[in-house]
């Protein structure tokens, strides 16, 4: 099992935790990653484009002109594709553009993003932010003091200070463990899970 150190806000070591080697030493399946986050995208797709065709724009009642005799082409209504104003040929409708992946690959592809984390040596464990009252500026202080500024931080459950306290910062996503997920793990540079956070993500992957 590898360990990892555990600190405080200060980044003073204050322990260690063995992380479980089927969630955070598994293989590495780029191709899995690829697949959850096209279905994480398209999951959140509105899917609310929409075109008018021929039979849905206004207008086109009567007929331009005569069917011969003008020496130009013929031509039945205003509301043609071809005319300035006219309906759109195969434009977007409104549609759905979520889809089923099994529960397995979606586990697998996690376990995979958590792994990559942990080998890269972007995965940190925290004890806890030490912040009594909502404060930005004191959020802001321990990312300065760890260095780092683009990072997903991972809480055991509701944290109304932490999650307030983090919400204006660019680039800084407190995330709580029943909602991890691949996107989120791949788009910021580091990982920053609170101690109690681990069990949580390790008993719903184990």
């Amino acid at each position: 099992m590898p360990k990892v150190d555990v600190y405080d806000e200060k980044k003073q070591k204050v322990g260690e935790i063995e992380l479980a080697d089927e969630v955070f030493a598994a293989e590495v399946k780029a191709h899995l990653l690829h697949e959850v986050v096209v279905w994480q995208l398209a999951k959140r797709r509105a899917g609310t484009a929409c075109t008018k065709t021929r039979s849905e724009v206004r207008g086109g009642g009567r007929k331009p002109w005569r069917q011969k005799g003008t020496g130009r082409a013929r031509v039945g209504s205003r509301r043609s594709p071809l005319w300035r104003g006219g309906g759109t040929t195969h434009g977007p409708k409104p549609r759905d553009y979520d889809y089923n992946v099994p529960k397995k690959v979606r586990k697998a592809a996690l376990k995979s993003a958590l792994s990559d984390k942990l080998a890269e040596e972007k995965l940190m464990v925290l004890r806890g932010f030490g912040l009594e009252a909502i404060k930005t500026k004191a959020f802001a202080e321990v990312l300065a003091t760890f260095q780092t500024q683009n990072v997903l931080v991972v809480t055991a459950g509701p944290d109304e200070v932490l999650e307030k306290s983090a919400r204006n910062i660019p680039m800084v996503k407190v995330l709580r463990a029943e909602g991890l997920n691949v996107y989120d793990i791949l788009r910021y540079d580091r990982l920053m899970l609170l101690e109690p956070a681990v069990g949580r993500i390790e008993e719903a992957l184990s």
